[in-house]
């Protein structure tokens, strides 16, 4: 079930904007000053004006999550876009038989729901909040409305859609390269890249992806059991640790070359 409400503090965890984004009762000018801040930290947003700002920022409505909870559905007829401001979202597709393969993990100053609010169709994969999440919601109508007016704001979504399909077909030929292993480690890698921790420089760092293995499986199309068997064989060979959903790359330039190597191991008469 979804749950709405006012983020008071939105410095749950790392990457989420730092700013107050609240309906209560304050004096107009202060609360406004906040919601432009908080907007000036999303990407999308990042050229428009103050002035531009304050009047798209009078057009969202701040939503929260609880984990697991759904934020829209495949093929619901929903038109909103969201910008995240905490926490991570899921994105995934269901087969005809209720099999859930994930896409792609969104994190704070991301968007998603864009495609929907852009052509009105019904969407085409679902949205899951992982951990607890706060988003801001669009409808799509004064998305439209807001690029006619507001150029910038056009050119910046048109930047961010060829960024999405640039990932898009880096991941295709990833399918096309790497069997199983391989993919799994080249996702670990990019989100390493995107929101990875430090903690020994070029060797060693946290991804918290908090996904089940079940969830890991899906990023790649696998099963469960045979996520666990990789994970072992990883953390065995010193590549790869997995705590609670936490993912530790032990040894970086180690990991690379291991997903590098999996390039051999998907030609027709390689043996797995």
């Amino acid at each position: 079930m979804q749950a709405r409400g006012v983020i008071h503090d939105l410095q749950g965890e790392p990457g989420a904007i730092p700013i107050r984004w609240s309906n209560m009762s304050k004096p107009a000018s202060d609360v406004q000053a906040r919601h432009v801040a908080a907007l000036k930290r999303v990407p999308l947003f990042a050229d428009l004006t103050d002035s531009q700002l304050s009047v798209v920022a009078h057009d969202f409505r701040l939503r929260t999550y609880e984990k697991d909870a759904t934020i829209f559905r495949q093929d619901d007829w929903g038109h909103e876009m969201y910008v995240i401001l905490e926490g991570k979202v899921r994105i995934f597709k269901l087969s005809p038989a209720g099999d859930e393969t994930s896409i792609r993990i969104f994190i704070a100053g991301d968007i998603i729901g864009e495609l929907a609010a852009l052509d009105r169709q019904a969407r085409s994969a679902s949205a899951k909040a992982i951990g607890r999440c706060a988003l801001l919601e669009l409808p799509g109508d004064l998305l439209v409305q807001r690029m006619r007016e507001m150029p910038e704001l056009a050119i910046s979504l048109a930047r961010l859609l060829a960024g999405k399909l640039r990932w898009t077909a880096e991941y295709a030929e990833t399918i096309a390269q790497y069997d199983a292993a391989g993919r799994l480690l080249h996702i670990l890698l990019s989100y390493n890249q995107q929101f990875g921790r430090e903690q020994e420089a070029g060797k060693r760092y946290e991804i918290d992806l908090a996904l089940n293995q079940a969830d890991l499986a899906s990023l790649v199309g696998a099963r469960r059991e045979w996520v666990n068997r990789i994970l072992q064989d990883w953390q065995r060979r010193g590549l790869i640790e997995y705590r609670a959903g936490k993912l530790i790359l032990l040894d970086l330039p180690r990991v690379i070359q291991e997903r590098d190597s999996r390039i051999e191991a998907n030609r027709p008469d390689a043996k797995w």
